[in-house]
């Protein structure tokens, strides 16, 4: 069961990636609004528009955001007007679907020529996931965190890569979130030669451009 404080995430961590040129931007998932606002008071002439599941953070989205549809992403997306947003925003959002293949490309369809996605996804190589998983022998759902039990895929770097381009857009950034200040992990990395490099962050951030012709 996800905490009031999982739909009342700022994610201001995730601000800076939002294209300052965007004006209509649409936020899956967007939980009680809090990041859509921190957008709209970031970008002052942006339309936000929300997608959320939870009918009571929908409502209280309501109040902050400009629009807010409430349901199943995939549905709510494929009743949208196609190429109507300059960015969708997919916070920690992929990970939860089956197909998320099906998410990007619906996604891309309503996006204008230019459009982006920006997108957190947690990062399954985490330090200290694989130490549980390679040590210890294991792989402990929770409530919230990489291992949250609604999540239905996990990515790396490379399988992350892997969808934007097989859904059609070329990433023009990814770079890792949330870092461990773990000394564990800074003397593992350096006696790896830094081989662990991917595994200090908690997810990735992901700005990917739409390309090509429908």
């Amino acid at each position: 069961m996800q905490t009031d404080e999982y739909y009342g995430n700022e994610r201001r961590e995730m601000l800076p990636f939002v294209p300052a040129e965007a004006r209509r931007i649409l936020d899956v998932g967007c939980g009680r609004g809090s990041f859509g606002a921190a957008l709209k008071e970031r970008l002052s002439s942006a339309e936000v528009w929300g997608i959320e599941m939870n009918s009571t953070a929908a409502t209280e989205a309501r109040q902050v955001l400009d629009e807010i549809l409430s349901g199943d992403a995939l549905e709510v997306l494929a009743e949208l007007p196609t190429a109507h947003f300059d960015c969708i925003v997919l916070n920690d959002v992929l990970e939860h679907v089956p197909q998320p293949e099906e998410l990007i490309t619906l996604a891309r369809s309503r996006l204008g020529p230019e459009g982006r996605i920006v997108a957190s996804i947690p990062n399954v190589r985490y330090f200290f996931n694989v130490v549980d998983l390679a040590c210890f022998g294991r792989w402990d759902y929770t409530d919230e965190g990489i291992l949250d039990r609604t999540h239905l895929r996990f990515f790396t770097r490379s399988t992350i890569l892997r969808l934007f381009a097989e859904g059609g857009f070329s990433v023009e950034r990814i770079e890792g979130i949330n870092p461990t200040g773990s000394l564990k992990f800074s003397i593992a990395n350096l006696l790896s030669l830094g081989r662990f490099s991917e595994m200090r962050y908690l997810q990735y951030a992901v700005v990917a451009r739409r390309t090509g012709e429908d």
